[in-house]
């Protein structure tokens, strides 16, 4: 059980530590400085090796916490145990749209320097990056205190 732990916490600080960075460090100093034919190439660049990693990270999660489920079954883990996996689920599943759908269309535009696409999709992937970086954030508030709650 340390192992899928430490498995788990590390792929969780890798997804949300790099959602935090990009979000509110690396975007905004790019949009201030650069201009979109500067901005949209390397945030492009940037996303494509961010999302190769976050997509293993999800995989080392998903498998991790999982498998715990199946050391302690399903049935004897507790609320709070549910509670993360229903978030990490979907938070898996809006990376999964972001990888698979939205980024493509990024890389789309950038490729054929059509500035209002590669922009379009890019402020896509900022709000669905937030919204998984602000369910990371409650998610990572449940497993940390989730034991707690309903304790008088």
């Amino acid at each position: 059980m340390p192992v899928l732990i430490l498995l788990h916490l590390v792929g969780v600080i890798i997804w949300v530590g790099g959602m935090f960075f990009a979000h509110y460090c690396l975007r905004p100093v790019a949009v201030a400085q650069l201009a979109p034919p500067q901005r949209l190439p390397l945030l492009a660049g940037v996303l494509g090796r961010f999302f190769a990693v976050v997509a293993i990270a999800v995989g080392v999660i998903l498998g991790s916490g999982f498998a715990m489920f199946f050391v302690v079954g399903f049935k004897n883990a507790l609320l709070h145990w549910h509670v993360m996996m229903a978030t990490g689920l979907v938070m898996a599943g809006v990376f999964a749209y972001i990888y698979g759908g939205v980024y493509p269309r990024l890389v789309a535009g950038v490729t054929t320097q059509d500035w209002p696409a590669a922009g379009a999709a890019m402020d896509r992937i900022r709000k669905l990056v937030a919204f998984n970086l602000h369910l990371g954030f409650l998610t990572i508030v449940v497993a940390t205190l989730g034991a707690y709650f309903g304790r008088g």
